[in-house]
């Protein structure tokens, strides 16, 4: 029993570590940009060792990406969850709207996911994971726009529900991109809203009106 409870709490503290190497290491990346940071600006906002960040994680790249899989996680459950709300309908305008106004658009994120995304772009098996996990998140979307009988039919020139998917995440990308530039949460909220509705229905309605 002894031996039990100490492997307990070995594994909740390890637990702790490594979500507080994770939370500091977002922080450095935002501010500093992925290959401008060092596993001791890591250790060092954090207050760990080098041993405990060792002990959670190989190497930076392995950090950098188990940061990226957290927050995209994250935006594809928060995106999973609105959508349920319908139940087996989907009334899109109403879903677009609950999904603008839970979506991540944090500026330090988007930060380390551009670097990422930079990152990616040079290195193959990085690129892999990445499209790897992308694909879930169009997949996820284009499954619940598949599954609803819908009171609004998605316009013929997507192609079908992958094609609509592809559109959201692209209208995404784009939004978040300007986002960067002009720091501009509420515009971009705005915007996205507009721009979603606009692509999945006939574009004569929008959010408000729900």
């Amino acid at each position: 029993m002894a031996v039990e409870g100490t492997t307990g709490r070995v594994t909740r503290r390890r637990v702790r570590t490594r979500a507080n190497l994770l939370d500091a290491a977002f922080s450095v990346f935002a501010a500093k940009g992925f290959g401008h940071v060092s596993i001791e600006q890591v250790c060092e906002a954090a207050g760990y060792s080098r041993g405990a960040f060792y002990s959670n994680f190989s190497s930076l790249d392995e950090l950098f990406f188990a940061l990226y899989r957290e927050r995209a996680d994250l935006i594809a459950e928060q995106v999973s969850g609105v959508l349920a709300l319908d139940g087996p309908d989907l009334d899109v305008p109403a879903a677009v709207d609950r999904v603008t106004d839970v979506l991540l658009l944090d500026r330090d994120w988007l930060l380390v996911k551009t670097d990422f995304l930079v990152h990616a772009a040079r290195d193959l098996d990085v690129a892999r994971s990445l499209l790897e996990h992308r694909a879930r998140l169009r997949q996820a979307i284009a499954d619940r726009l598949g599954r609803a009988r819908g009171h609004t039919a998605l316009p013929a020139v997507l192609g079908g529900t992958d094609g609509a998917a592809r559109a959201v995440v692209a209208a995404y990308d784009g939004v978040t991109t300007q986002l960067l530039l002009d720091r501009d949460v509420e515009h971009a909220r705005a915007w996205l809203k507009q721009l979603l509705t606009a692509l999945l229905t006939d574009g004569s309605g929008t959010p408000d009106q729900h």
